[in-house]
């Protein structure tokens, strides 16, 4: 003892500084934990400790110390039984600005105790919220694990937990103990100040096992959370973080919950896959809100341990009758430790205040990650700037193959919507990705050899087949019943099955008779009415041998009918599919020429009503023909539900090893080709003339200036709505209800008037409305009218369909744009006009249209009672049009409309440009006429957007209508890029020789080449090269096949000369393009 004295001096002048205060006391102790820290004065400093507990050593003397010198040393006893061959009671000090150990922390680690011994053996763990360490040195002592990280928040708890580790460590001589592994506590045990796991998070350390023992209430005084935390702070403050805790912006903070949610996300970021998280949680929320918390972010919970603790008295739970005041819910409190009936908070607090002692259950939960990895990269997704959003994350789940579904696909969203800064181009005819996944199943599972280019994606099975009906134009389809029920009523109801008259359009030539779902049936309809097209599918016993296929395929090929089979209800994304026997039948033989396959993806576990379709053919022509059909009707398919379904094409086919299994040898010589009826020679005209898009090269991408779609960086408003639909779980009809946010959006920008009669009509794609409404007028017998100058998919789409078409000549004084006196002069000779206007911003020129040129263009047209698509779709990025109001179509359409009763306006809408939603399409119809209402309606098979697309659009709705400050600076940002982008390419174009027409809006402009025409340019055509002279109909195959560089040409714009050129690209795209157009210079000669 006498070094020990000439240490510390004597015990009584070490008593002496401890007396005044518990920050004397906690001065003296850190200068003890210094001589433990060093190694030449350890063993004296323990010595001195073992002194310091022999006299206080009786209980009363120990009490006595606490409240005289503001520290106690206490045993405490970790066994009462026999069979532990450990030591049975550590040795701990603890002072009062720490938790003291009590039926909080008692019960915490009788839960551990629960757990067999393998559970912290050579495992690296992290206690939060360690206190005075005893939990963290407990687990090390009886479990030896690799290493245990006591984390505390409290400065002065992780002091005190290291003099109690030492005091633990050593004897009271000194000198280390030593355990079967030759280790000693010093080496298994470490404690650090940390806000949660902030430490394991900033050293990198990944944890095994994580448990804690951790407030549960917010404070009553919440200023007092926000004070900076020290060790100089007040005994009060400090004490009162093992008390209370913080708001910790998460929806459990409600509950008390909020500090526990934040330590199982942290949690999620640093545990190992197969890593177990252990909390103590208080029962005063209830036991189901307690389990929840867990479950909800993928978490699969076993309570270990539950029993019935007294509420402390030193705990205020005021905050929690607050909670029940302003919310319905009810906590869970219990008069006594014996008390079976639950009392709330509010008459808990007010028995306690009368004296009463009061409790609550105190449960230990064991929880473990389900799908880990999935689990970490959602968690991560949100960690990166989208917290808000973590309140709506959802992976509780009854059913074990939902989760199995819906967790790997919100992981995939996550690193889809994290890595990449916009959705890249997609080939209307589907993803390439996606396509190549589908043949890959199919070659796998059932090998069958396809490939991506034998697989076209259409929104839906209705549209496939409506758009393969419409392409083959034929005069008689015979229709299996289950699949007719969508089909236009026209088509169902005509009785024209003769041959018909000719100059009649095709609306009026088809007609659809209904057959029962089964073969022989079915096989004596084709031979008794010899029909150019059968759509059919086949009954569940029927499916299971290819003899009914080949029956099919061999009476339509002696007819030379065209058959699409519906595979749809035997199709099933499973690693064990059943038996099929049309793939039987595929994997020994082609698909004939005549027919193809139509497959409607529904069978997924968590949303009945997400749609894709694709058809198969072998057929190339066929392939071609209905990429170009799909793009012309549909625009494109939703690309999310294509990750979606993509995702779980891709869990079957990630395990497997690839081409293990030999292509299938296929029995050629069986196929034999046939005279079918073909493609009618009208709609391949308009396949060929139209500039659709071009089949790209998997090597050399292109860039591609042709495209009405935004490159530009996905805002974040917009990564967070998508990612929070789908993470959410039971979204009520009113979250996804998108027409009071669509009302409000036309009425501030347009000022369209809104009443009882107006019909509020969405799809995926604005394309797919427009093929509508094209339909609509061929139905009343109008004529579409287009101004020279407009979208030339739109015009295309028209004369695929077989509407009159009327031109509108325009003019370069007025930058093409209409005027009252062109269109009062066209509307003049047509009849039943319908006329089609882009505005406010015109696809493609640009320019725009005031409020005082669209009224009088209305006045016009309300004179000739003419139906107007009034189309904004291209409208909400105006970069170069100082002075520009939006429109107030109100007053003028209440005048018109009242004057004449057959006029109208539908307009037309897009989020795309108005939302900056990038690859997300979302399109939208208001009809105010409830007879053309009537008439759009009888064409059924529209495809609508899913529920997780309105939700999106909902909430970008809403945050556009708050203007809050993120999608207002975006939306700015993005206008001042596009203004910058039309000023670099208008220079570099007129550069290199091109007259540019002035833009004002919208993603495109009009130049002419004025200074290329007539000079001739060499392009690759295969392995070969060609020397063209350069005309309006070859520029854009020039630039192609020259540069790589899409754009539209004349035949597109409609304009004599003038090619698109769209400016909404990714940086790095863009500068591509201007160094195509600047290598397209060097290269005309």
């Amino acid at each position: 003892m006498g070094e020990a004295k000439g240490l510390f001096g004597s015990m009584e002048e070490f008593l002496k500084k401890c007396e005044p205060s518990g920050d004397a006391a906690y001065g003296a102790l850190r200068s003890l934990l210094e001589r433990l820290e060093d190694p030449t004065t350890r063993a004296d400093a323990r010595i001195f400790l073992s002194e310091l507990q022999k006299r206080f050593e009786s209980k009363d003397a120990s009490e006595r110390c606490l409240q005289t010198y503001h520290f106690q040393i206490q045993d405490i006893y970790l066994e009462q039984y026999e069979g532990f061959q450990k030591r049975k009671k550590l040795t701990m000090m603890v002072i009062p600005s720490i938790f003291i150990p009590e039926d909080w922390s008692f019960t915490f680690y009788e839960g551990l105790n629960r757990h067999p011994d393998s559970i912290f053996k050579d495992k690296t763990v992290a206690e939060l919220g360690c206190g005075n360490g005893w939990i963290s040195i407990a687990i090390a002592e009886k479990w030896s694990p690799l290493k245990v990280y006591g984390l505390d928040i409290n400065p002065r708890a992780v002091k005190i937990s290291w003099i109690n580790l030492y005091l633990n460590a050593l004897d009271e001589k000194g000198q280390p103990i030593y355990d079967g592994e030759n280790k000693t506590l010093l080496d298994r045990v470490e404690f650090h100040e940390s806000d949660l796991l902030s430490y394991c998070r900033d050293n990198q350390i990944e944890l095994e096992r994580i448990v804690g023992c951790i407030p549960q209430i917010l404070n009553p005084n919440p200023d007092a959370m926000s004070k900076l935390i020290t060790e100089n702070a007040s005994e009060d403050f400090l004490y009162d973080l093992s008390n209370y805790c913080a708001l910790q912006g998460f929806v459990e903070d409600q509950f008390g919950l909020g500090l526990i949610a934040r330590a199982v996300e942290e949690g999620i970021s640093v545990i190992k896959p197969l890593g177990i998280m252990i909390f103590n949680m208080g029962g005063r929320p209830g036991q189901a809100v307690c389990k929840r918390l867990f479950e909800r972010r993928g978490l699969r919970v076993n309570k270990l341990w539950q029993t019935k603790v007294l509420q402390a008295a030193d705990t205020d739970i005021s905050a929690l009758v607050e909670i029940e005041k302003n919310s319905p819910h009810r906590f869970e409190f219990f008069m006594g430790l014996v008390g079976d009936q639950p009392i709330c908070a509010r008459t808990a607090w007010a028995y306690a205040k009368a004296g009463g002692r009061i409790s609550h259950a105190l449960s230990v939960y064991s929880c473990q990650l389900r799908q880990p990895n999935q689990v970490k990269k959602i968690f991560e997704f949100l960690r990166n700037g989208f917290h808000d959003i973590s309140s709506s994350l959802d992976l509780s789940f009854e059913d074990e193959s939902v989760a199995d579904e819906k967790i790997p696909f919100l992981a995939y969203l996550a690193n889809v919507l994290k890595d990449i800064s916009f959705f890249p181009y997609e080939p209307p005819a589907g993803s390439r990705r996606f396509r190549s996944l589908i043949s890959g199943f199919m070659r796998t599972y059932h090998h069958v050899p396809l490939t991506a280019d034998n697989v076209v994606v259409f929104p839906s099975r209705t549209v496939a087949i409506e758009s393969a009906l419409r392409l083959l134009s034929p005069r008689l389809a015979i229709v299996d019943e289950q699949l007719s029920r969508h089909l236009p009523r026209q088509w169902l109801t005509s009785l024209n099955i003769e041959n018909t008259e000719s100059g009649k359009h095709s609306e009026e030539a088809i007609t659809v008779i209904e057959a029962p779902r089964q073969s022989d049936l079915m096989v004596e309809l084709i031979k008794k009415l010899k029909p150019e097209v059968v759509v059919t599918g086949m009954a569940q016993f029927e499916s299971v041998t290819s003899s009914s296929f080949e029956h099919l395929l061999d009476i339509t090929r002696e007819i030379g009918c065209r058959l699409f089979l519906d595979i749809s209800d035997h199709f099933e994304l499973s690693s064990l599919p059943s038996s099929n026997g049309v793939f039987k039948y595929l994997a020994g033989n082609p698909l004939p020429s005549h027919a193809a396959i139509v497959c409607g993806l529904l069978k997924n576990q968590v949303y009945s009503d997400l749609e894709v379709a694709f058809v198969i053919s072998e057929e190339e022509a066929m392939f071609k023909a209905l990429c170009k059909t799909v793009e012309l009707l549909q625009g494109n398919t939703s690309i999310i539900s294509q990750y979606y379904y993509g995702c779980l094409f891709h869990e079957l086919l990630a395990f497997q090893l690839a081409d293990r299994h030999p292509p299938s040898q296929r029995n050629v010589e069986k196929t034999r080709t046939s005279e079918v009826n073909g493609f009618a020679s009208s709609k391949m005209s308009i396949l060929d003339r139209a500039e659709l898009a071009v089949n790209e090269p998997d090597e050399s991408p292109l860039v591609h200036m042709d495209v009405d779609q935004s490159f530009l960086p996905i805002t974040r408003p917009v990564r967070a709505a998508i990612f929070e639909s789908f993470a959410r779980q039971n979204i009520t009809e009113s979250e996804t209800d998108v027409t009071s946010g669509i009302r409000q959006l036309i009425s501030s920008s347009y000022g369209y008037p809104c009443d009882s009669n107006t019909e509020f009509i969405y799809a995926d794609c604005t394309m797919a409305l427009f093929s509508k409404l094209v339909l609509c007028c061929i139905q009343e017998g109008g004529t579409l009218c287009f101004p020279t100058g407009s979208n030339g998919n739109y015009v295309s789409a028209a004369k695929f369909l077989n509407s009159k078409i009327a031109t509108i000549p325009t003019t370069p004084e007025v930058g093409y744009k209409l005027t009252e006196k062109t269109l009062m002069g066209s509307l003049e000779t047509v009849k039943k006009p319908w006329v089609y206007i882009s505005g406010p911003t015109i696809n493609p020129t640009g320019l725009l249209y005031t409020n005082e040129e669209i009224s009088n263009l209305l006045s016009v047209c309300a004179k000739f009672e003419a139906r107007v698509i009034l189309d904004t779709s291209f409208s909400g990025v105006e970069f170069n049009a100082t002075g520009f109001e939006d429109w107030k179509l109100g007053a003028t359409l209440e005048r018109l409309s009242s004057a004449n009763s057959a006029f109208s306006v539908s307009l037309l809408g897009g989020l795309f440009f108005k939302m900056l939603t990038g690859g997300i399409k979302f399109g939208f119809l208001l009809i105010n006429q409830p007879s053309l209402a009537e008439t759009f309606h009888s064409f059924a098979g529209l495809s609508r957007p899913h529920n997780t697309i309105k939700y999106t659009v909902k909430k970008l709705l809403d945050v556009g209508e708050e203007k809050r400050g993120d999608l207002l600076k975006a939306i700015s940002e993005q206008r001042e890029i596009l203004g910058n982008r039309y000023k670099q390419l208008k220079q570099t174009l007129q550069t290199c020789g091109w007259e540019v027409l002035e833009a004002q809006a919208g993603v495109s402009i009009l130049a002419k080449p004025s200074a290329y025409l007539g000079k001739t340019v060499e392009i690759n055509k295969g392995a070969s090269t060609q020397e063209i002279k350069l005309d309006d109909s070859n520029i854009r195959e020039a630039m192609l096949r020259s540069t790589g560089l899409c754009i539209n040409s004349a035949a597109w714009t409609g304009i004599p000369g003038y090619c698109r050129f769209t400016i909404a690209l990714e940086d790095g795209d863009f500068k591509r393009a201007l160094d195509c157009i600047t290598t397209f210079k060097s290269l005309v000669k």
